[in-house]
C-alpha cells in the first residue's frame, strides 16, 4: 500500500505537475502528497480499532478501575488507560474532578493526565508511519515511563492541599455505564473515527505542508547549528520551545520528522514532542481551574525534568 502511495505521489509530482526532479519544489510536493495519503490511511485504520477499545473505558469505568488500587500500581494502570482513553485537553478538568471525587490518588490522576494527551492512537499512527515501529515503540514506552514516574513523584510529595478546595467538595453524579453490542460498537467506532478526522485533518494537512516546505527548502545546516547532535543544550532548548506551543500529535509529528531529517537527533525530537503534547500552555490554563499555581509549577517542573532526562538518554544510546 505504501509503495502504491509513493507511486501515485511520484506520478502527480512529475507527470501531472511536470516538476523538475531534484528541485526543492518537487521534493516538497512529493513529500506532501505521499505523507498525506499514508497518514490518513493509517489514521483511519488505527483510530477505528482503538475506538472499539475505547467503548470498554468510559470515564466512570476508568474511575472505578483506579479508585481501589495500590498507588504505584494505580500509576501504571492510569498511564496504560491514558493510551486507550485519549481525552482531549478540554476534558482534563471534568475528568480530573471526577477522579478526585471518586477517591483516586492525586499522583495516579496525574499519571493519567500526562499519558492521555501524550501517548494516543494518533501519535502511534504518525510515528509508525514516519519513523517505523521501533521509534513508535520507543516513544510509547518512554511516554508511559514519564507518566508513571511523574505521577508517582507527585503522589509522594503529598500535594493534595494544592488542589482547589471546591474540587473535594463536589459530588459528581455517577452516570450509568451503557453497554453496547458489537453492532453499536462498530457504529460508534465509525462515528468516532469521523469525529477525530474532522478535528485533526487541518492540523495534519498544515503540518505536512510545513514539513514538506522544510524538506524541500530548509538549509541542511540550519538546525544542526542550533539543535543538532553536537549541541549539548539541544534537549532543554527543545523542551523550552515546546512548552509554550500548542499542538496535538497530528500537528507536531510531521514537522519533527523533517526536523530530524535536517539534523535534530532522536532524543531531542522525542523531548520536543513530549513537551508540546504533555505540557501545552492552554492545558495549563484549563487546569488552573482546579489546581493552585504551585502545583501546576511543580507538575511542569517534574515532567520537564523527566522529559529532558529521556532526551539525553536516547541521544546517548541511539
Amino acid at each position: 500500500m505504501l509503495n502504491l502511495f509513493q507511486t501515485f505521489a511520484d506520478y502527480m509530482t512529475y507527470e501531472i505537475f511536470k516538476l523538475e526532479p531534484g528541485t526543492g519544489l518537487a521534493g516538497a510536493v512529493d513529500f506532501f502528497i505521499y505523507d498525506t495519503l499514508k497518514i490518513f490511511f493509517m489514521l483511519i485504520v488505527i483510530i477505528f480499532f482503538v475506538s472499539i477499545i475505547r467503548t470498554y473505558f468510559s470515564p466512570e469505568r476508568t474511575k472505578q478501575l483506579l479508585s481501589h488500587k495500590r498507588e504505584f500500581w494505580g500509576n501504571i494502570m492510569a498511564a496504560l488507560l491514558g493510551v486507550v482513553t485519549p481525552f482531549c485537553s478540554c476534558s482534563a478538568v471534568p475528568v480530573f474532578i471526577g477522579f478526585v471525587e471518586a477517591g483516586v490518588p492525586l499522583g495516579v490522576t496525574f499519571s493519567f493526565l500526562i499519558s492521555s494527551p501524550m501517548v494516543n492512537e494518533v501519535a502511534l499512527v504518525l510515528l509508525w508511519g514516519m519513523f517505523g515501529w521501533k521509534v513508535a515503540a520507543i516513544y510509547i514506552t518512554t511516554g508511559l515511563v514519564v507518566a508513571i514516574a511523574s505521577g508517582y513523584i507527585i503522589g509522594k510529595l503529598k500535594l493534595e492541599h494544592l488542589v482547589e478546595e471546591y474540587v473535594y467538595q463536589m459530588k459528581v453524579g455517577q452516570s450509568e455505564i451503557v453497554e453496547m453490542n458489537i453492532s453499536q460498537k462498530i457504529h460508534y467506532a465509525i462515528d468516532y473515527t469521523k469525529e477525530i478526522l474532522s478535528k485533526v485533518w487541518p492540523y495534519v494537512v498544515v503540518a505536512i505542508a510545513i514539513g514538506g516546505g522544510i524538506h524541500g527548502y530548509a538549509p541542511e545546516d540550519f538546525l544542526v547549528a542550533y539543535a543538532g547532535k553536537d549541541n549539548f543544550f539541544a534537549v532543554p532548548i527543545a523542551v523550552l520551545l515546546g512548552v509554550p506551543l500548542y499542538s496535538n500529535a497530528a500537528g507536531i509529528i510531521p514537522i519533527v520528522y523533517v526536523l530530524m531529517e535536517k539534523g535534530m537527533s532522536m532524543g531531542t525530537v522525542l523531548a520536543f514532542m513530549m513537551a508540546v503534547t504533555a505540557l501545552s500552555f492552554p492545558e495549563m490554563i484549563i487546569l488552573r481551574n482546579v489546581l493552585k499555581p504551585k502545583l501546576i509549577a511543580t507538575f511542569i517542573g517534574i515532567v520537564s525534568v523527566a522529559i529532558i532526562g529521556t532526551g539525553y538518554l536516547f541521544n546517548a544510546i541511539l
